[in-house]
């Protein structure tokens, strides 16, 4: 019997050859709006999603769906109660976009360190304001705070203690084994004291929804930067804004706001201290590379009578 895999948007090459050439039939769907996906999901029996809202409409409007595998680590943009209650698994591209997410991580922290988005902005008008007036500093030395310690976490941790001298202090709950260069506390108030960069990364849930607030920037230092790599709505953006402008915190890197496309009225597009980008974490090559093949083995696996990898948790026990 040949499964029919429906993908809302292109996947790269390789995925598309994995599928191929272990008999699926490959549906190339008209787009990722909710109306197009409605359109092409009724006979299909899975589905890749990358940037594709997956509500409850489609999930009660197809009939054949028995996967879902999300092209990236995140899937907040599933309904699950949905997915659940048809019946439908959910599962991730564990890990195959931790490398690139976690370089971007070091790249904001860089971008912080130095001011670069001030230094651009004064460079041609005041060249020695640019170079000698605005505040840099160096990475080494400096205590790098994380929220969750899952693939990128630790990837982050690593490059940051091994690559640029850095002490790592975390907070997760739910962590086991992790290297001796992170130091693991119990206390999460505790990370946002004394970090002088704190790194979010943890999936965007019902408890880490605005988990980021006015309380833990009250706790942070004046010289500290955030830099939010996970979701947007993990942070409270009211929240980061007026400690912005407060001057509670130096600055942030975030690679994530709460709407994505942005509104281009946020005030944090215009704040010298802040950069904000489209959501580039995982946009690499290699890291799309890794992310098709790991959604056409997850669905392969699935379909194969095997235990596909990365299953959503709150799903997980859709799996007999």
């Amino acid at each position: 019997m040949s499964y029919k895999v429906l993908l809302p948007q292109p996947i790269l090459p390789e995925g598309y050859a994995y599928l191929r050439d272990h008999g699926y039939e490959v549906v190339d769907g008209r787009g990722f709006a909710e109306e197009d996906v409605l359109a092409d999901v009724a006979d299909c029996d899975a589905m890749i999603v990358r940037t594709a809202k997956i509500t409850a409409k489609i999930l009660d409007n197809a009939p054949k769906l028995k996967i879902i595998a999300r092209h990236g680590a995140g899937y907040d943009g599933v309904d699950l109660e949905a997915a659940r209650r048809n019946k439908v698994l959910v599962t991730t591209a564990g890990g195959a976009n931790a490398i690139s997410v976690a370089e971007l991580a070091i790249f904001y922290m860089l971008y912080c360190s130095r001011n670069f988005k001030a230094v651009m902005a004064h460079c041609e008008s005041d060249y020695r304001y640019a170079k000698m007036g605005i505040p840099k500093t160096e990475l080494e030395g400096k205590t790098l705070g994380l929220i969750g310690t899952g693939n990128i976490g630790k990837l982050v941790a690593k490059k940051a203690a091994l690559g640029f001298d850095m002490k790592v202090v975390a907070y997760d709950p739910f962590a086991r084994e992790l290297p001796d260069y992170i130091q693991l506390t119990e206390d999460r108030d505790e990370v946002f004291r004394c970090a002088d960069y704190v790194s979010l990364h943890v999936p965007a849930t019902k408890d880490t929804v605005h988990s980021i607030s006015d309380h833990e920037f009250d706790l942070m230092k004046e010289s500290a930067f955030l830099i939010n790599t996970s979701r947007g709505k993990i942070v409270d953006e009211a929240a980061l804004i007026r400690a912005l402008e407060a001057k509670k915190i130096a600055g942030a890197g975030l690679d994530v706001v709460e709407q994505e496309p942005f509104d281009l009225k946020n005030p944090l597009l215009n704040m010298e201290n802040v950069l904000v980008a489209p959501h580039i974490g995982g946009a690499t090559k290699e890291a799309s590379t890794r992310s098709s093949l790991a959604c056409a083995q997850a669905i392969d696996d699935f379909f194969s009578g095997r235990t596909p990898k990365f299953i959503v948790p709150e799903l997980r026990d859709l799996i007999g």
